[in-house]
């Protein structure tokens, strides 16, 4: 494997940073899906802004599985250390430089699963065997009460249509953008997280 870069990561380097790992790993397998990561990470983009979506919510659609390369960042990248959790990990690498909004959506993408599945009787059978498989093993359609906790997020609606971004995003053969389509973007929505904390 290609060896990784070790670069300082800051509002100005995160981006180029995120596309080498897009560059160098994003042909890895999807845990039995029949696209790549990279394929369905730009699958799950190119939905949100067909579907008219702003930039947070197509950064948040883009990166939504970027915790599966977390040992890709520098250690001291993540805030409590790596977490073998995909979504809290991705969430953690992302907070240092993306809105809360964005980082939400990262941060409980699973957890909307295991909500739909619990309060619409037709989204498991929408599921692929791959993400039932990967369902069973991160605990299940939700408990009314673990419902209730998850209707109190501040962008349950949001981090919602992620997931289903998620879902739909794993299409053989869709032809989407590059990722280098989405470095613009993606900086615009960093830089005025940036700025909006300075």
């Amino acid at each position: 494997m290609t060896e990784v870069k070790k670069i300082p990561l800051n509002k100005d380097t995160i981006v180029p940073f995120i596309e080498d790992i897009f560059l160098r790993r994003g042909s890895d397998s999807y845990l039995g899906e029949e696209v790549t990561m990279s394929e369905h990470m730009l699958q799950g983009a190119l939905l949100a802004e067909k579907a008219g979506a702003d930039e947070e919510l197509v950064a948040a659609a883009l990166l939504h599985d970027i915790g599966h390369y977390t040992s890709e960042f520098p250690e001291d990248a993540l805030e409590n250390g790596i977490n073998n959790h995909h979504d809290e990990a991705g969430a953690s690498v992302l907070s240092q430089f993306f809105p809360r909004r964005v980082v939400d959506c990262v941060r409980y993408h699973v957890d909307a699963k295991r909500y739909l599945c619990a309060v619409d009787p037709g989204y498991f059978d929408r599921l692929s065997d791959a993400s039932i498989h990967t369902l069973n093993l991160q605990g299940g359609p939700m408990s009314e009460i673990e419902v209730i906790g998850f209707r109190a997020l501040e962008y349950c609606e949001d981090v919602i249509q992620v997931r289903i971004w998620d879902e739909e995003g794993k299409v053989k053969g869709v032809i989407t953008p590059e990722f280098s389509y989405y470095v613009p973007l993606l900086q615009r929505v960093i830089d005025r997280s940036c700025d909006g904390q300075d």
